[in-house]
């Protein structure tokens, strides 16, 4: 089974903060300690990436992945009664090309909280997903 995020999944991920529904990131170091985040800038890069900016690059998330680069995003509309769990692999980038659309798609208030663009973009390969606890899609 392949990993194949439909547009209306992918929309719904990338107008999460927007839309009032900030996706929750689960990531784990070397120390194998759990953390969880708040990520305003998450968004769908294409049907089986995620792309999230990080607009303070010295963020444990990026130890975290640089550690151990399997994640988790958890993301729930109860207006839409979407939700959905995905795995995945990240890891930072550093092509300024994929740093600039990251950043552009981020919304607006992101995007103005780093106008110089000191950050710096994390893409998640998805490894699975996960709805109604059931694996939908899995690579």
């Amino acid at each position: 089974m392949a990993i194949d995020l439909s547009e209306e999944w992918q929309q719904a991920i990338t107008d999460a903060f927007v839309d009032g529904f900030p996706i929750v990131w689960a990531s784990t170091g070397a120390d194998g300690q759990a953390n969880l985040n708040f990520f305003g800038t998450t968004q769908a890069l294409n049907n089986h990436q995620i792309a999230l900016w990080m607009r303070t690059p010295e963020r444990g998330f990026l130890k975290r992945i640089g550690e151990n680069p399997q994640v988790a995003m958890l993301f729930r509309n109860p207006k839409t009664r979407l939700s959905l769990h995905i795995h995945g692999e990240a890891h930072h980038v550093d092509d300024p090309a994929i740093k600039q659309q990251v950043w552009e798609n981020s919304a607006e208030v992101e995007r103005n909280a780093d106008p110089e663009m000191k950050g710096t973009a994390v893409i998640v390969d998805v490894v699975r997903v996960i709805q109604r606890g059931q694996v939908v899609m899995e690579r």
